[in-house]
């Protein structure tokens, strides 16, 4: 799974079409006020030390200068508790790193996120925790490596996770803006590690704008290696309602397969979020409910399951 932005594409299109501007009322900025900017500044500050000191292993030109700098970066936090699961809280961050002393299309990646997901470049609509799916016990650990860009479409990327456990991944992104104002992505990864050997995940999605502040949207995606080659699959449709400034409500239905399961869905469900910002505009609260109905195996029947998720996601 790549660094993942605070916001889906197709939420930010949606807050891009409605956003309004409103002439500032604030006052002097509050105790609280100060401290949540201060843990913004020194994440941020941590993550351009990182990077600056990388970059200067390659060369002696001047980060900043030199074109340096630190996307897509995000921390978040999220508690999870589904009906029959012990609570999952989890903390998160992921950025990416411009290196002006490496190469142009050369870049360095870092974050804490599930390694599995990450490995097999799971899309973030269809991870566990978007799912409000406890994480598999261990699967979230730190990760860093470097990328490589030969164009817009494809990506090279060679990494480290769980300390010195190496993966290679090569992916291929294509995104058609269709007349009618469709978007349909396509995209396509090649993974190796030692413990899965070759694996392949292939995702497909597609969004239609139905108004200025509402649309719709469908994703699947598919998973299988050498060490499991029955193939695990997910799929999501969505609808997305923006009430500006920010503001997201979102009805999602979720389905989940394993091949050799002896059952057609080893999960469903119904999960409604809603998102909208705690302070200005760069952190964000969310709070998700969903009622699931899992069943893993032909030998377990279905059970029915509420599910809660809160979480706070701060942009850098």
């Amino acid at each position: 799974m790549s660094a993942r932005p605070a916001l889906t594409l197709l939420s930010l299109t949606l807050l891009c079409r409605c956003a309004c501007a409103q002439p500032s009322t604030a006052g002097p900025p509050s105790e609280t006020d100060q401290a949540l900017a201060s843990a913004r500044s020194s994440v941020q500050s941590t993550a351009l030390w990182l990077a600056r000191g990388v970059d200067s292993w390659f060369g002696d030109q001047p980060f900043e200068q030199g074109g340096g700098k630190v996307t897509d970066g995000r921390l978040s936090v999220n508690l999870l508790k589904r009906q029959g699961d012990k609570p999952d809280l989890s903390v998160r961050f992921n950025a990416r790193f411009k290196l002006p002393n490496f190469e142009q299309q050369t870049y360095l990646f870092i974050g804490r996120d599930a390694q599995s997901e990450v490995v097999s470049d799971t899309p973030g609509a269809l991870s566990r925790q978007d799912r409000l799916l406890p994480a598999v016990t261990e699967d979230n650990t730190f990760f860093a490596g470097i990328g490589r860009s030969l164009n817009d479409a494809v990506d090279f990327r060679l990494g480290f996770r769980g300390g010195i456990k190496p993966y290679a991944q090569a992916r291929y992104r294509n995104i058609w803006q269709l007349e009618n104002e469709d978007l349909v992505e396509f995209r396509q990864t090649l993974f190796l590690t030692a413990a899965d050997g070759l694996g392949s995940t292939t995702a497909v999605s597609w969004q239609r704008t139905l108004l200025p502040t509402l649309a719709t949207r469908w994703i699947a995606s598919a998973t299988v290696t050498q060490d499991q080659p029955k193939v695990g699959w997910s799929s999501l449709v969505g609808t997305y309602k923006s009430y500006g400034r920010h503001r997201l409500l979102a009805l999602e239905a979720l389905i989940q397969g394993q091949q050799g399961s002896g059952v057609f869905a080893t999960d469903l469900g119904l999960q409604t979020r809603w998102e909208q910002p705690v302070h200005q505009n760069w952190l964000l609260g969310e709070v998700m409910v969903g009622h699931f109905w899992p069943r893993p195996d032909a030998q377990t029947p279905r059970r029915s399951a509420w599910a809660l998720g809160l979480g706070l996601k701060m942009r850098l």
